[in-house]
């Protein structure tokens, strides 16, 4: 249980939901940003074929900043040019966007509100090991994000991940509410 099991539930309770993730897979395809990556890390991070190897990116950017930040400054406007888009697009009264680094690179007034979804630093650590990511590597990633409490203090609402799934729910349908009546309808 992680974000993905909050943003499932606002979208079941009737949010349009949007999983930066997904945009970033999406643009993992396209060649004009592949080219772009290529040029930034080079090819070692492609295999024979030209496929992106992600592990190697994870492994070259979790480990200098610099490189970390230059992907980031490629990826990010066209992950938030496109979640723009579909928010337009589907003109939905509560959109809930699932994007992980917007305070760290100042996206924050993208949104109408904003809401951390956090848990404990040892249970997002088995949560990253879990996916088949090492400790170490799991701990790279955590740290280069601004620490949760500092997030979690700059959002409108926070969600403690760290519970049982029915402690997340009751928190999620709390904020539903308040969007709702946010909204007026």
């Amino acid at each position: 249980m992680g974000k993905t099991f909050v943003l499932d539930t606002f979208k079941a309770m009737g949010a349009h939901t949007t999983d930066a993730d997904e945009i970033v897979g999406e643009l993992l395809e396209e060649e004009p940003v592949l080219e772009r990556l290529r040029a930034t890390l080079g090819d070692e991070v492609f295999d024979s074929g030209g496929k992106l190897l992600k592990d190697r990116v994870a492994d070259r950017i979790f480990n200098d900043e610099g490189l970390r930040i230059a992907v980031e400054d490629i990826l990010h406007p066209l992950v938030f040019e496109r979640i723009g888009r579909r928010l337009d697009e589907v003109k939905a009264d509560i959109a809930v966007v699932e994007a992980p680094v917007i305070f760290e690179r100042g996206y924050e007034g993208s949104f109408a509100k904003t809401i951390t979804v956090y848990t404990d630093e040892e249970t997002a650590l088995r949560r990253l090991e879990a996916s088949g990511i090492g400790r170490d590597d799991a701990i790279r990633r955590l740290r280069s994000q601004m620490p949760v409490e500092e997030k979690a203090r700059r959002s409108d609402y926070s969600i403690d991940n760290s519970g049982p799934p029915e402690a997340a729910r009751a928190k999620v349908e709390e904020i539903y509410r308040d969007l709702v009546k946010l909204t007026g309808k």
